[in-house]
């Protein structure tokens, strides 16, 4: 989503990362990447209970498209670093529009199934403009 910063502030869309690590290593985080959004920990992972975003299995993580993505990472300099936290706890995208209502729920399979950024922006622009989004969900979930 950060590629679509710009996009998301000209819309006056407000992201909120949610994590589960401790306070430092999100400091870190956030100073290593620039990342300027703010940061909430779910230590309890009760958000992530709630939306459904559960445990995941050594095959999601451990599969083609995976490897795949840590492949080209490293192809373009980015050295995957050992994992201080959870790894088995799945991600996702949950977006929650002005009026409190979830207008996309998507839990990631593993760590290469992440929704297109750019869909994502059109799908937001698209509620924003009050047009239906219906077909539109259905092509980010497929």
């Amino acid at each position: 989503m950060r590629q679509q910063e710009k996009r998301l502030s000209a819309n006056d869309v407000e992201v909120v990362v949610v994590t589960f690590e401790a306070e430092e290593q999100v400091l870190n985080y956030q100073r290593e990447t620039g990342l300027h959004w703010p940061v909430a920990v779910d230590g309890s992972r009760a958000l992530y209970d709630y939306f459904g975003m559960t445990e995941a299995g050594f095959f999601d993580l451990w599969n083609f498209a995976t490897l795949r993505i840590y492949l080209l990472e490293m192809l373009k300099g980015n050295w995957l670093k050992r994992s201080q936290g959870d790894v088995r706890q799945r991600g996702g995208d949950v977006l929650i529009d002005p009026q409190g209502m979830v207008r996309l729920h998507h839990v990631c399979k593993g760590p290469a199934d992440r929704l297109p950024a750019d869909n994502v922006s059109k799908l937001i622009e698209k509620i924003l403009k009050g047009e239906d989004d219906t077909a539109e969900l259905q092509k980010l979930r497929n």
